[in-house]
């Protein structure tokens, strides 16, 4: 290790990690496995037909508390935090002030007066520090730095996961709960719930570092499961049309652009019992009418999937050009998709050219590739409803 790779923090999986023969490199601050011996393709494809075991212990978990937790908290976004269930899980964005990305969450309902929230890794302290200067008068904001989080994925992760943990498999998409995990040594206590970001069926798994180890052992035990790095995660993520915050979203980005629109509910548009009252809502909401469909306003920009016409893979911050070679956006990801054999990406372009089937080139190392602005996600999803 060099120097500079010193102060790398490290995961309470950090030895097993080692132990499996996983190549590290520094990610968010952390030192975390890209990929185990198998390599990266053969991981992609062992989490699509069984289940992968991720480390994603460097993502800040926080708790809100108190009677005025939901309301203070949807202040921040503009999702309905207000009306969801207890037991059910949402989808969010932080804003800034002019209505862009200050990072995308997962907040769960664990009671009426507490939510419980994770974060993305490299946002954990300034997304923390955010949430506390805005809310943290109208309650209780409660990092959770001795807690590791575990993602287990794939169509058999319920098959593993319910030997040791009966009950988990009468969950369904986006709920969760409190669970108790038998290694058949010892029980554990987790808190889980079902999803993930690969696309696939699966849990992600809340437990306090001191057994983090052992669950992560006792999963490892099980026939279906195998160890996946980040790199496969990546191109699982990629596949299933998710954003990575830093590549595809970040605060030069509003949710419109980022064809996010679905995680806006209509309470919280123009109309709804709670329209407005987020961050940028104005600009946000005057851009909520004025898009429609897959296209938009010239002058704009739209997040959009691409498939190459050509194998020839097409990286982040690859110029996009109309047939005309007049610059119109950039690919923000983009790699060999393992599952279907095709090089995908996305990237933002003129939303004026954001309709399904539209011809766009990629200047890959100054040559030409034909691309077509196409679907996602890239693969169907697999997320269990019931």
């Amino acid at each position: 290790m060099s120097a500079s790779d010193t102060t790398l923090l490290t995961t309470p999986l950090n030895a097993l990690h080692i132990e499996l023969g996983a190549r590290m490199v520094p990610f968010a601050g952390y030192s975390m496995p890209v990929q185990y011996p198998a390599g990266l393709m053969a991981e992609h494809h062992h989490t699509r037909k069984a289940a992968g075991l991720f480390d994603v212990s460097h993502m800040g978990q926080l708790r809100l508390s108190g009677p005025d937790a939901c309301a203070a908290f949807e202040s921040l976004m503009p999702v309905d935090v207000i009306d969801l269930p207890v037991g059910k899980q949402r989808y969010g964005l932080l804003l800034t002030e002019e209505g862009t990305i200050i990072d995308d969450l997962m907040f769960f309902k664990k009671a009426q007066d507490e939510l419980f929230v994770i974060v993305n890794g490299a946002c954990k302290a300034g997304d923390i520090a955010h949430i506390q200067a805005r809310i943290g008068k109208r309650c209780q904001v409660t990092p959770l730095p001795d807690y590791a989080l575990l993602a287990l994925q794939g169509p058999q992760a319920v098959t593993a996961l319910a030997r040791l943990a009966p009950g988990v498999e009468k969950l369904v998409f986006m709920t969760g709960g409190d669970f108790t995990v038998d290694t058949g040594t010892q029980k554990i206590d987790v808190f889980l719930t079902r999803s993930g970001y690969t696309g696939e069926d699966g849990f992600e798994i809340s437990v306090h570092n001191d057994h983090a180890e052992a669950l992560a052992r006792a999963l490892l035990a099980q026939p279906e499961v195998q160890p996946i790095g980040l790199g496969a995660r990546n191109s699982l993520r990629l596949e299933a049309g998710l954003c990575l915050y830093g590549n595809d979203i970040d605060t030069s980005t509003t949710p419109v652009e980022a064809s996010l629109n679905w995680a806006i509910q209509k309470v919280r548009r123009t109309g709804g019992a709670r329209a407005g009252g987020f961050p940028g809502a104005t600009k946000i909401l005057a851009a909520l009418a004025d898009s429609t469909g897959a296209s938009g306003t010239k002058g704009t920009k739209k997040r959009v999937g691409l498939i190459a016409q050509e194998r020839i893979p097409v990286r982040e911050h690859t110029e996009l050009q109309d047939g005309a070679g007049n610059r119109i956006g950039e690919v923000t990801s983009g790699l060999l998709g393992p599952t279907i054999n095709q090089c995908v990406a996305m990237g933002y372009i003129d939303a004026s050219l954001a309709a399904l089937g539209t011809p766009v080139v990629a200047i890959v190392r100054g040559k030409p590739v034909p691309m077509v602005v196409s679907a996602m996600p890239f693969v169907p999803t697999n997320y269990y409803r019931g």
